[in-house]
């Protein structure tokens, strides 16, 4: 084939892209460990708070949400996971009781994606898409959630899964767990923001002396002061906070801001390269590469090379979060299916489980036994969880809960903003206090719930799948006001009262959708 002058400009042109490429994609992972750095000022000493409490963590479901929230407020899984190991090791948890809350931080990570998917919101299609990709995550993490919890309480089977690999192998203290990509990042992320995470370590674990110290490791004319020595540190590790006499959560407001704005920027500029890159017949090869099935009889092993690259990709990069959100606007542009990201994002679940099991070699002697543990019920928790919900197609359950969000996200995209409220803090916080008010208080109010809630799904299937074995009065919602089967008039009141304009007709399929829109949400 002959190169044109045409051809052989735009080869250069695509080749000086890939640079900014990869250039964009450093800031972007150096903004997501610098917001989760401002999170962990603005709420830390919080959670630290909340893990103090052991009497509420020994209740299940209190566990679980307060694994959700601290997850989301230090927007770091790995930050609750040592606050975790280190309560255990010392005697101030037991692991059954930790077992839920494991559980409740693996679903608190996947907030992050959820967030960086809302930035494509320009465009509906790419938005649908890429907030299908993202809560899928939460799909999984919630659908585990509800059938391994009352497992693990009734039988303990992930605790003595753990203990027994535990005392099988003689497991000997080994070094820190890698971390190739801060080698990559920190030199940046320590210019900018230097945190002593045994503040909270220490809150959580009951030392009144932490809670007056400040996370920001201050520096001092003879060097930089740690909370946990006081031993002078190598002047190189002077960072832009270092002498700002301002107070825990301002120090977080100012670097949410700027990590959020930068998080944005690139993000936009990241969806716009990728954009111009895999356009007409790059874009098909790569899609056709990524998304098609190995030859038969061999097709059904392509979900679990995916997984396979997922782990790996995660212990490289040590944070399920920054792949999942690095996945997050490829989906959106069309260049991974919602089908081929949900085996990719459980095995991101597994090598995030991997690294904790790398860190938690690094304990000492005496603490080696309980934090291995712990990390071998999170390692489980997401093994039983793809074996519930992936070697079966049609277990597949988050795939099609993903695909609604996305649907009904792209049509009123308010409800990005609503479902984040809803799943990572206001319906934990509710469950939290019931959970708090005692077991009767929590079954008076959940039980009927959930019945509800049960009623409804069922009532939804047969409506999809066989109507004519329900009351004429159930085949349809109709009977209902069209406010607790449609979410039109919600949008018109939020519409009319932020002045934007409508994102989406009035439609039969939104009217028929009602009580079941309400229904995969609230399981969702």
């Amino acid at each position: 084939m002959e190169l044109s002058p045409n051809r052989v400009r735009e080869f250069f042109i695509n080749c000086s892209k890939i640079p900014l490429l990869l250039l964009l994609l450093f800031f972007f992972v150096c903004s997501l460990d610098t917001l989760s750095s401002a999170f962990q000022l603005a709420g830390g000493k919080v959670a630290g708070d909340i893990f103090k409490d052991n009497a509420v963590l020994s209740n299940p479901v209190a566990g679980l949400v307060v694994g959700i929230l601290v997850t989301v407020l230090v927007q770091s899984s790995s930050t609750s996971t040592s606050i975790i190991v280190s309560l255990v090791s010392s005697g101030l948890l037991e692991v059954r009781s930790a077992v839920p809350i494991i559980m409740g931080t693996n679903i608190g990570t996947s907030v992050t994606n959820t967030i960086v998917a809302m930035m494509q919101a320009g465009e509906r299609n790419d938005f649908k898409r890429a907030f299908a990709g993202a809560t899928i995550h939460d799909c999984f993490n919630w659908l585990s959630v509800l059938v391994l919890l009352p497992m693990e309480v009734a039988t303990g089977l992930m605790t003595h899964l753990a203990h027994i690999v535990v005392t099988s192998f003689n497991i000997q203290t080994g070094e820190d767990a890698p971390e190739l990509l801060k080698v990559i990042t920190e030199p940046v992320t320590k210019l900018i923001i230097q945190l002593d995470r045994q503040v909270i370590t220490g809150i959580a674990m009951g030392d009144e002396r932490m809670r007056n110290r400040s996370l920001v490791k201050k520096w001092c004319h003879t060097g930089l002061v740690t909370v946990q020595t006081l031993n002078t540190i190598n002047v190189s590790t002077l960072h832009l906070f270092a002498d700002a006499h301002l107070s825990d959560l301002t120090v977080g407001l100012i670097l949410l801001a700027g990590s959020l704005a930068l998080l944005c920027t690139c993000l936009v500029l990241l969806v716009k390269l990728l954009n111009s890159l895999l356009q007409g017949q790059v874009a098909k090869v790569i899609q056709k590469v990524i998304n098609t099935d190995l030859p038969y009889p061999f097709g059904w092993l392509a979900g679990y090379l995916a997984m396979f690259v997922g782990a790996g990709m995660t212990v490289v990069v040590q944070s399920s979060s920054v792949f999942t959100s690095a996945l997050t606007p490829l989906i959106g542009i069309g260049v991974i299916s919602l089908e081929r990201a949900y085996p990719l994002t459980l095995g991101s679940n597994i090598g995030t489980t991997t690294t904790a099991l790398l860190a938690a070699l690094a304990s000492p002697g005496d603490k080696l036994a309980a934090a291995i543990q712990i990390a071998l019920c999170h390692f489980f928790f997401n093994i039983l969880g793809i074996l519930l919900w992936y070697p079966i197609p049609v277990t597949r359950v988050p795939i099609r809960m993903a695909r609604a969000l996305g649907e009904r996200t792209a049509k009123y995209r308010w409800f990005a903003v609503l479902y984040l409220l809803i799943c990572f803090l206001l319906l934990p916080s509710l469950v939290l206090g019931l959970s708090l008010a005692g077991w009767r208080v929590m079954v008076g109010v959940g039980a009927p719930f959930v019945g509800v809630t049960v009623f409804i799904a069922l009532v939804n299937l047969m409506q999809a799948h066989s109507p004519g074995h329900l009351p004429a009065r159930l085949q349809s919602w109709d009977f209902l006001p069209r406010w607790m089967r449609s979410l039109k008039p919600l949008d018109r009141v939020i519409t009319k009262a932020t002045g934007c304009c409508s994102t989406g007709q009035a439609t039969g399929d939104d009217q028929a959708m009602g009580v079941h829109e309400m229904n995969v949400y609230c399981v969702g």
